[in-house]
């Protein structure tokens, strides 16, 4: 898909964050949309947004975990806008909680979003994709899609399931030989809400503050803006790459992992077991 122009992009998640940046950095392109996200009140701030470009846009509150939600507004897009040749399966959660610890509750909230989620969506517009003139599919899973970190491990099933669904996915594509790709993007840490919108649950001593220290500690971290990630993005689309990484911490991660397969684990536990021994210090002064 070497131009944007004219086509239509449905996406996930466009209320805030990357979802939000890509819709703006396509309808700059002359794309038309049909974006979707959980919250109405986000949805109108993103429409706002967009308003300043000559694209048709539509809007939908759609629940990605609700696969009939899902199938709807995959309809709801063709009827509007004629067809669709762009799924971005963007909406996720997080969850910090350690296996023992995590209740099914949490794990199934997260899996059913961030996971089945990117599933309803890819089978929901795949039909769609292969009747227009192009498609792409553009799947985001994470840098926690390729390495396993303490307190992630819902996150990290979930992200490294969409990237391996996506690798298959792109390989059957590929053996059809048809005109619809796919595409797995693993940004690192993206200046977005989705820390704030996480949900916290019980990581034991592991943890390193409340929800809000937390955040304010991603916030302070996260290396890549939105709007980067969506130019990283739509330029791996154009160019038809199976694989972005979005962000120079998610290609440091990822060359480590490659460079230490099972290294790195060892690395990630001295940093949690030193996290460990502040929590107890702290703990310690509290009781004195």
């Amino acid at each position: 898909m070497k131009s944007f122009s004219g086509k239509v992009a449905a996406i996930t998640g466009a209320g805030s964050g990357i979802g939000q940046a890509t819709a703006i950095a396509l309808a700059k392109k002359g794309c038309h949309l049909a974006i979707s996200d959980i919250s109405q009140e986000s949805l109108e701030k993103t429409i706002k947004m967009l308003a300043h470009y000559p694209v048709k846009v539509s809007s939908h509150v759609v629940d990605v975990s609700d696969r009939e939600a899902v199938y709807k507004y995959a309809d709801d897009t063709v009827t509007e806008h004629g067809k669709v040749n762009i799924i971005m399966n963007n909406a996720g959660v997080g969850l910090g909680e350690t296996v023992e610890n995590m209740s099914y509750e949490n794990f199934e909230w997260l899996m059913n979003i961030n996971f089945w989620g990117v599933v309803y969506g890819t089978k929901a517009f795949l039909p769609h994709l292969k009747r227009a003139d192009e498609g792409h599919i553009i799947n985001i899973s994470s840098v926690f899609g390729i390495i396993g970190v303490p307190t992630q491990s819902a996150y990290n099933a979930a992200k490294f399931a969409v990237r391996g669904f996506t690798e298959s996915l792109r390989e059957e594509l590929d053996i059809e030989g048809g005109r619809v790709s796919a595409t797995s993007v693993h940004p690192g840490g993206v200046k977005t809400n989705i820390a704030r919108n996480s949900r916290m649950g019980d990581m034991g001593d592991m943890g390193i503050g409340d929800k809000e220290d937390i955040a304010d500690m991603f916030e302070k971290i996260a290396m890549t803006t939105p709007e980067t990630a969506a130019k990283t993005i739509l330029k791996a689309v154009r160019k038809n790459r199976r694989r972005v990484l979005v962000g120079g911490d998610a290609i440091m991660l990822d060359t480590t992992q490659r460079l230490m397969p099972t290294g790195y684990q060892r690395l990630l536990e001295v940093m949690f077991k030193k996290q460990q021994g502040k929590n107890s210090k702290t703990a310690r002064k509290g009781i004195a």
